[in-house]
């Protein structure tokens, strides 16, 4: 892939084509495109748009609007244009040809590529981005000028006619193929370690909460807040890309794990999402979700709806949740407020991560439905049935365990299952 890294601002186009009837939707997609620009270092300078039913299969905006974004890239020094769309090699390659000038034509999945490449930190994140930006190079990998052309020097097809370009691409292809193959085996080993740290976590019993949800709603600030996880956050798209995980007790006492996951967005190029799938992969394994909302966002209501379908495609659809308004500190409409609630279709809770407003009661309704089915309970045990505390051990939660001249106390969160095996033994419930 091109080297788009933005050290230094970069002016910038942005370009949409769409059909008269998604035109408040290709403004909220603009707007987000302007935001992903940002976070990447650019400054947008223009924003071209077109009208038609379908994109123009050479250069996606038909050759007038090419004209006319030469125009502009000409008279304001433009380096930089981003479709908000995905292109082909030979529509990107097309628009070059047609602005003629020093401008690069990227799409919308280069520009959300760029950002991640520049803000993965874990080395799992860096091996993540770096497969699915040669996994999107591959096939648009193209040579320029005569030196690249396929067929040089002699009449077509004769012997010796083949230029140098393509076996420097054929070459590039190929390391670009086995650094894929040799990425995708590191991954496998990464996913394995994961599998290892899941099953153990299983076996421990602690429930496991994952915060998701849109980019840039707060999960990162929340869990700041919870656990002083020390994460970067920011107001910036995809300001965090690695999965964090941390411990928290909740006020009764039981421990459970939190993780913070990477961002939703609308449009997620697939090559991503595949890349990132056994980060995103923490949201199938937990026992609750929390989905985090930008209350102050007008558009949080296409946000909710893009996080349950990803949600859908990852296959965590059934998993209890609580919806998180954060943000509420930015809200002074109630009617709005109110709004929110409404759509969220179990529990929520309205706060906001950065004051802390709303926290504590969000942390009650967290404990309540984790805790749904269970209850604390003190067992008094003869000495003679010391064998049973293994099983505490083993099936419930913050089991704490006193030898007394009278007996073992052990005072434990358990299920029902573990509650009615030694219903005979209850001192007293909590």
């Amino acid at each position: 892939m091109n080297d788009i890294s933005m050290n230094k601002v970069r002016k910038s186009v942005l370009c949409s084509v769409y059909r008269s009837s998604d035109e408040r939707e290709a403004k909220v997609s603009l707007e987000e495109l302007e935001r992903l620009l940002e976070t990447a270092g650019g400054e947008c300078v223009a924003i071209l748009t077109q009208v038609r039913e379908a994109p123009d299969h050479r250069t996606v905006i038909g050759s007038g609007k090419c004209d006319e974004l030469a125009e502009i890239c000409k008279n304001n020094d433009v380096e930089l244009v981003v479709f908000d769309c995905e292109m082909s090699p030979s529509q990107i390659k097309a628009v070059e040809d047609e602005i003629d000038c020093d401008a690069q034509v990227i799409d919308r999945s280069m520009l959300i590529l760029d950002i991640f490449a520049a803000h993965a930190r874990s080395a799992e994140g860096v091996l993540q981005v770096e497969l699915a930006q040669l996994k999107y190079t591959a096939p648009r990998l193209v040579g320029h000028g005569r030196e690249m052309s396929r067929l040089g020097g002699a009449a077509s097809g004769s012997i010796g006619s083949r230029g140098p370009g393509e076996t420097k691409l054929e070459l590039d292809r190929r390391r670009i193929r086995a650094r894929i193959t040799a990425l995708e085996r590191e991954l496998e080993d990464v996913a394995r370690s994961r599998e290892v740290i899941r099953h153990s976590r299983e076996r421990s019993g602690v429930k496991r909460c994952a915060i998701v949800g849109y980019t840039n709603a707060g999960k990162s600030t929340l869990l700041n807040r919870l656990t002083e996880a020390g994460i970067l956050a920011e107001d910036k798209l995809f300001a965090t890309l690695d999965t964090t995980t941390r411990k928290y007790t909740l006020p009764g006492g039981m421990d459970i794990l939190l993780t913070d996951t990477v961002g939703f967005i609308r449009n997620l190029p697939h090559h991503l999402i595949k890349a990132f799938r056994s980060t995103l992969e923490e949201a199938v394994y937990s026992d609750l979700l929390m989905i985090i909302i930008d209350a102050s966002d007008p558009e949080f209501a296409s946000h909710l709806k893009v996080t349950e379908e990803l949600l859908s495609d990852l296959g965590a659809a059934d998993k209890p949740k609580l919806y998180v308004m954060n943000k509420c500190d930015a809200v002074s409409d109630e009617e709005l407020l109110g709004r929110l609630k409404s759509n969220a279709d179990t529990e929520y809770a309205a706060i906001s991560a950065k004051t802390g407003a709303g926290v504590d009661e969000m942390i009650t309704k967290l404990e309540k439905m984790l805790g749904e089915g269970k209850r604390r309970v003190n067992f008094k045990l003869p000495m003679s049935a010391g064998g049973i505390v293994n099983d505490f051990y083993n099936n419930a939660e913050n089991v704490e365990v006193e030898y007394t001249p009278s007996g073992i106390s052990v005072t434990a969160t358990v299920d029902d299952k573990l509650y009615g095996k030694y219903q005979k033994y209850v001192s007293e419930e909590q």
